[in-house]
């Protein structure tokens, strides 16, 4: 019997769109160069306010206060004058202090990459804003490498597609990023778009520099033969379920941390640490199939591992069951007991970034996958209904999660709510106080932490001048947050 598409397969790339709409507000690409001055000075206001939005007091060191906007130094090289930004807190010495790009029109796109960024926006609402929210060149290599996989997703998903021929298809897939003329026009998915134009997207991949079509390439290679074997395997042991979650996102977070790299916004080792990257996605996989129990069950497809839910019920399904509850929420804490083992690996590679939209493209999702966690952990309503945090919540952490202290006080605070939950009697409760205490040491503060909801006069001035200036902005990321609230993916988890 088949195993489900995994149509959570990008976890922190695609954000976890659920009937994967098109993002509701007008497309954030680049604007075109005939676009009017103030719009010019509008579209680098948006730019800069994302990053003044990030001067909220952060708990412990600042990162660099805007993030780097390309002003100077290896990363981040940006042409144009550039003028300093008002003062801001002294940045940690790795970090270089930011600087406020001059106001003139945005690099001018070609069709094929302003088709590509339609198709983005068509195709993703939760990563949509943050992939445009990357700086330079980097940005563009995500887009592409999000359009890629999508494509590659879209024929996993399509159960139209008999398996001789989608087996072949996925092995070979990566090779038809070379090949100008190649696209696929019988897909009934809705996302079909990426499939027909391949041509467009295939060429846009082949005008990116070598080093980052190699990354897109070896990652759409391994990924289309993970989704090749799993196509009529189920996901029996621990193991399994590791492995199905490498496929699927953790491939994705080991791909952006090499683009990461490649563009030399990050130190080498951020690309080259397999370890901790694939654990970015499995945290985030981890956390979308626990939630999504009842979701999955309703729909025919069965990601929980078989060792595991096994222990608590002849099938899967029976957890649903009422008479069935108690044994439920004991398998359901033992799986978030499973996921909270891959969090020290996200603080680790967290504390690693330098670039701040690079750190709040990564960040984002991981806080609101910790979030998701909490509200599940014990809770009854996974088996009843759809678990959630709050908008406003959600809002909360993307504001907060902007430097690697912040996080850490976020990902302390919800261990905390977890144990606090933690049943005596439940037959994981050893386990999950273990990895709680674990996660506390790298979480406990430095120093002084400043609070999440106040910020300096000098910051908040700033913010509410270039609001001004960026509504259409907001407006998206406000649409866009009731999809992040389901995690993303990077966000995700970008990085399901």
């Amino acid at each position: 019997m088949r195993c489900p598409a995994p149509r959570r397969a990008l976890s922190g790339l695609r954000g976890r769109s659920r009937g994967r709409s098109g993002l509701g507000a007008p497309p954030l690409v680049p604007p075109h160069p005939a676009a009017t001055s103030s719009m010019a000075a509008s579209t680098k206001a948006v730019s800069l306010f994302k990053r003044t939005l990030a001067l909220s007091p952060p708990r412990g060191p600042p990162r660099a206060a805007l993030g780097r906007l390309r002003g100077g130094g290896r990363r981040g090289q940006r042409s144009g004058a550039a003028t300093p930004c008002p003062p801001s807190p002294p940045a940690p010495p790795r970090l270089q202090p930011a600087l406020c790009p001059t106001v003139s029109p945005q690099d001018s796109l070609g069709l094929g990459l302003r088709t590509c960024y339609r198709y983005l926006n068509q195709t993703s609402r939760s990563f949509a804003a943050v992939i445009q929210a990357l700086d330079g060149e980097l940005r563009h290599a995500v887009c592409i490498f999000y359009l890629v996989l999508r494509a590659l997703d879209t024929i996993e998903d399509d159960m139209t597609i008999s398996l001789d021929v989608k087996v072949p298809m996925l092995h070979e897939f990566h090779s038809y990023l070379y090949q100008p003329d190649w696209k696929y026009m019988e897909s009934k998915e809705k996302d079909r778009q990426v499939l027909e134009d391949f041509p467009t997207i295939s060429m846009e991949f082949r005008n990116l520099s070598k080093v980052y079509q190699d990354v897109i390439s070896d990652i759409c290679h391994k990924m289309g033969v993970g989704m090749a074997e799993f196509l009529e395997k189920k996901v029996d042991s621990q193991r399994e379920w590791d492995k199905y979650c490498h496929y699927v996102a953790g491939l994705v977070g080991i791909g952006l941390s090499r683009l990461f790299s490649a563009s030399e916004l990050e130190d080498p080792i951020v690309g080259q640490d397999t370890e901790l990257a694939n654990s970015m996605g499995l945290f985030l996989q981890k956390t979308n199939i626990i939630r999504d129990y009842l979701e999955d069950q309703l729909a025919g497809r069965e990601f929980w591992p078989r060792e595991v839910w096994s222990r608590y019920a002849k099938k899967l399904s029976d957890l649903a069951k009422p008479e069935n509850i108690d044994m439920a929420v004991q398998c359901l804490n033992e799986l978030i007991t499973n996921a909270l083992h891959h969090v020290p690996d996200v603080l680790t590679y967290l504390s690693r970034l330098k670039n701040q939209s690079v750190f709040n493209f990564c960040a984002i999702p991981q806080v609101m996958a910790i979030a998701t966690l909490a509200a599940c952990y014990n809770n009854k309503q996974v088996f009843r209904g759809v678990v959630k945090i709050r908008k406003g919540q959600a809002v909360t952490l993307m504001m907060d999660a902007t430097n690697i202290q912040a996080v850490k006080a976020i990902m302390y605070q919800y261990v905390e709510e977890i144990y606090q939950k933690i049943p005596s009697t439940d037959p994981s409760s050893n386990k999950t106080q273990q990895i709680i205490a674990s996660i506390r040491a790298m979480s406990l503060p430095g120093g002084p932490m400043a609070s999440r909801h106040h910020y300096s006069p000098i910051y908040l001035s700033c913010a509410m001048l270039l609001a001004a200036l960026s509504w259409q902005y907001l407006s998206t990321i406000s649409k866009a947050t009731e999809e992040m609230v389901e995690i993303g993916t990077p966000v995700a988890s970008f990085l399901a």
